[in-house]
């Protein structure tokens, strides 16, 4: 996408036609708690009555920002998916969407099935007679979407952007870390024992004899995975991830890995390099393989074949799966209506579900506006030059780092509301009476997708999310920033207001995915998308420094009692927070020129700018979920992704008057600037 950069900062939002006293201030005024001083909690002054009265419903883990926006998304793709059903003679994509979503809502012939369609499945286990077809059956169910303790995908080169590298990492365990596995908190004892059920259930569903034995040897066995697996830290690590193997070399990492037998089997076998995220792990497999019985590797392969289906089965396995994942994980009540979860299968997540693609074409056709992807055009172009212009005034930063910073930040490709190129499913079968099958033909197209790229360049116009997906991201290897359409919307970007909460919104999410090319992982990567050490070993040290201050800053915040946020783990996300504010704010303030934003709501232009920073990230967790994301999600909580930037940004101590004797403020000298 072409982007235009302009020469003069304008007012990018607002209707060129509105007078100012036609502007609304873009504060949801009903939310905020004027009670709490945001000078002492800024999240909860903007978002404190919002928080009093809002539940979280009973089939959600969360609820905020994101959720809302999620929730009128799937709405939209739900109405879509219907008309599908309900058109007469379809065909092509529309026949699939329509198709998939009665075999989805067919009770009736689902729960007739039973485990039928897991028949083939189960007895190709059953017929298993070596440890080494154990690992080349590991090989095949990755191909039909079901997890090992080997996963593979096919990606881009991290020190070759422009060529496919396969890679295989550490997989193969059901609880959400490592460390549910041998650290015995109470919430972590349970889970296991959760996990032991769920397994037993399953095997009594299916009339599958012996389970809880199965379930005992499963959990000791995805216990031993656990201990070997790299921590969620440890993978950040962009360098530590980048071990390019010939896949001639592999024996001598793990000699009793059978590698060409698993690459046959996954349909790679023609490869001759491959990258191991995990080599430690992958040598410490190969010993627990040998030293587990055959039979309790069938039984773990039986286990990951049901749990993988349960969603797709009778409702009973629904229940199972249900109870484990979102109940006794997440602490979720209730299921959510069977026609969301059809939706969200078909839709995706993050991911591209059955249909993402096919269904994101529609969606953007009856729900995405053009003047939507114009505004962002120009708000990207202000953002990247404001940076531009931050860089440049660094002071801990030499200019022959500067120089290279700039370049690749002349470089960063922005991408806006949707593909250049959608996702081919013409030959995806999907049959109106056949769940299961839909899901593993959907699965073995999309692995069969990605061989496909294997010897050949990489797509720059291809994304990793759909249209409809509120989220946003930035990808090192491509060096790009991408924004789908479902998150343009308020209270992240309203075209109506005056622009303060729009750059505090939209503009500091901007922000945010632009500055993930420069936070501690994401600045180890070029303007070409190589992993490339493009900085002074001074400049670097000063960088880490200023991090390492971020991380303590983090530590320190409690989420729940004796629970605090991993400073580590959430370091990139938080550069990006704050050095995201940092360059929207300044993008606001040259955007008015010499003017002064007005005062709308009894509330300064500057005030405004920070109310709806902190407006988008309302949100509330039930606290098994926020235990999960502790140790699992490289974000911050909402309520930390609020208040810790502006704790070290001085024009919100001149907005708001913050002193000394107020819970946010830092000592000027100990507030961090980044970027």
């Amino acid at each position: 996408m072409a982007l235009r950069f302009s020469l003069t900062f304008t007012l990018l939002f607002s209707a060129c036609s509105l007078l100012a006293d036609d502007l609304r201030s873009g504060i949801a005024t009903e939310n905020l708690d004027t009670r709490i001083r945001p000078q002492d909690n800024l999240f909860n002054h903007v978002n404190g009555e919002w928080l009093k009265r809002t539940e979280i419903p009973a089939d959600e883990s969360n609820y905020g920002s994101f959720t809302r926006l999620s929730d009128e998304a799937i709405a939209n793709i739900h109405t879509i998916m219907q008309e599908a059903a309900e058109a007469p003679n379809a065909t092509g994509n529309v026949q699939r969407i329509g198709d998939f979503y009665r075999s989805y809502m067919d009770t009736d012939t689902i729960e007739a099935a039973g485990i039928a369609p897991l028949a083939d499945e189960l007895a190709a286990i059953e017929g298993l007679q070596s440890t080494q077809d154990v690992i080349h059956h590991f090989g095949y169910l990755q191909t039909v979407g079901i997890d090992g303790p080997i996963g593979f995908y096919v990606g881009v080169d991290a020190k070759s952007s422009k060529e496919h590298l396969a890679t295989i990492y550490q997989s193969g365990t059901s609880l959400p870390d490592r460390d549910y596995y041998f650290v015995d908190t109470e919430q972590y004892i349970e889970a296991r024992q959760a996990l032991h059920d769920y397994i037993a259930r399953l095997f009594e569903l299916a009339n599958m004899p012996g389970g809880e034995q199965a379930a005992k040897d499963i959990v000791e066995l995805e216990t031993k995975l656990a201990l070997f697996q790299w921590s969620r830290v440890k993978l950040r690590d962009a360098n530590l991830r980048y071990n390019k193997y010939a896949v001639s070399d592999l024996a001598a990492l793990a000699p009793t890995l059978a590698w060409s037998g698993y690459l046959a089997a996954v349909g790679a076998e023609g490869l001759e390099h491959l990258n191991v995220t995990t080599p430690s792990f992958f040598q410490a497999l190969g010993t627990i393989l040998d030293t587990t019985d055959l039979d309790t590797w069938k039984q773990y392969m039986r286990f990951r074949v049901l749990d993988a289906a349960a969603p797709s089965l009778p409702q009973a396995f629904v229940d199972a799966s249900f109870e484990l994942y979102q109940n006794k994980l997440a602490g979720v009540p209730e299921q959510k209506p069977r026609w969301e979860r059809a939706v969200e299968t078909a839709s995706g997540g993050r991911g591209f579900g059955v249909l993402g693609d096919a269904l994101g074409e529609l969606y953007v056709e009856k729900h995405y506006g053009q003047e939507a992807q114009r505004r962002m055009d120009d708000l990207v172009a202000n953002l990247l030059k404001t940076y531009e212009v931050s860089i440049r005034e660094l002071t801990w930063m030499t200019d022959d780092t500067k120089a290279q910073a700039l370049e690749k930040l002349r470089k960063i490709k922005p991408k806006i509301g949707y593909t250049e190129k959608w996702r081919d499913y013409s030959t995806l079968e999907i049959d109106a009476k056949d769940l299961l099958g839909n899901m593993r033909r959907s699965a073995l197209h999309e692995h069969r997708r990605m061989l496909d790229k294997i010897g050949k360049p990489v797509d720059e116009t291809e994304w990793g999310m759909t249209p409809q997906t509120v989220n946003a991201y930035y990808n090192p290897t491509k060096n790009e920033i991408v924004f789908p359409a479902a998150i343009l919307q308020p209270p992240f970007f309203d075209a109506t207001v005056e622009d303060a909460v729009n750059y505090g919104g939209i503009g500091a999410v901007i922000g945010h995915e632009i500055s993930h090319g420069f936070d501690d992982q994401g600045s180890k990567y070029d303007g070409d998308g190589n992993l490339n050490n493009w900085w002074t070993d001074a400049d670097r040290a000063a960088f880490e420094k200023l991090a390492d201050a971020l991380v303590s800053q983090y530590d320190a915040y409690e989420a729940l009692p004796g629970k605090n946020v991993q400073g580590q783990l959430t370091l990139g996300e938080n550069i990006a927070d704050l050095s995201g504010l940092a360059i929207a704010y300044k993008a606001y303030k040259l955007s008015l020129g010499d003017k002064e934003g007005p005062v709308l709501d009894g509330y300064t232009a500057d005030q405004r700018f920070f109310i709806g920073w902190a407006q988008i990230w309302a949100r509330k967790y039930r606290d098994s979920e926020l235990v999960q994301r502790l140790v699992t999600d490289p974000h911050s909580p909402s309520l930390f992704r609020a208040n810790g930037p502006v704790a070290n940004f001085d024009p919100f101590y001149d907005a708001f008057d913050v002193k000394e004797s107020d819970r946010l403020f830092k000592p000027k000298a100990q507030r961090i600037q980044i970027w």
